[in-house]
């Protein structure tokens, strides 16, 4: 395995860490000291490491050459502790999905000062490849995370915003866990190719945000 492949893999269990440590610290801004109580509003990436999640899925995925992705341990959050549950659920849902944003842009601005300032080609060399593929890895692990498919954290925005009448059938989905977002993803036409036009959306977006090319 590449030292690239490596580093790439670290960078995504820090940023998982920093997505669930997100979750976290909105919810204790909301009112739930759960996450807090059992030390997982922390950026210490141990925390928060699922074994199979964190850290078999991504190997076995760089390995097979396919896109690494992973997953975390989720952060408890008590629902009924929140001040206003079904609204501040959503907060906390977005935080996720919002720290992997910022970290893209990170990742991104980081990549161009690199080749802007530090002399390095833009790709073909370690530091910018690295760079690179860790803001693709943010980006997709945001996008993927707003799918609206219980239990992913789209589905918490989903459910604020759905009428009363529905929410309780859509939220019953979850007991589905992650088989309907398998599902989903390998089953549904289309799915594979609408995340990869998201993710280029949300890249073009920081792109703008950040200057540009410099």
């Amino acid at each position: 395995m590449s030292l690239e492949i490596v580093l790439v893999i670290a960078f995504l269990v820090i940023s998982l860490g920093i997505h669930e440590a997100a979750h976290g610290w909105v919810a204790l801004q909301c009112g739930d000291t759960t996450a807090r109580d059992l030390g997982r509003i922390t950026l210490n990436p141990i925390a928060h490491i699922d074994p199979i999640m964190t850290v078999v899925l991504p190997l076995a995925l760089a390995m097979a050459g396919a896109p690494i992705f992973g997953g975390a341990k989720p952060v408890p959050v008590s629902y009924h502790r929140l001040r206003h549950p079904l609204r501040d659920m959503m907060f906390v849902a977005l935080a996720g999905p919002g720290s992997n944003f910022l970290l893209a842009i990170v990742f991104i601005v980081a990549w161009k000062a690199a080749f802007t300032f530090g002399g390095y080609a833009p790709h073909g060399q370690l530091m910018t490849d690295v760079l690179y593929t860790s803001a693709w890895v943010n980006v997709l692990l945001a996008v993927f995370n707003l799918v609206p498919i219980p239990p992913l954290d789209g589905s918490r925005v989903m459910a604020w915003l759905l009428p009363a009448s529905m929410r309780p059938s859509y939220i019953s989905l979850e007991r589905f866990g992650m088989l309907l977002v398998l599902g989903v993803v390998f089953l549904v036409p289309g799915f594979q190719k609408m995340l990869g036009e998201g993710m280029e959306t949300m890249m073009k977006v920081i792109f703008t945000l950040t200057g540009g090319m410099w």
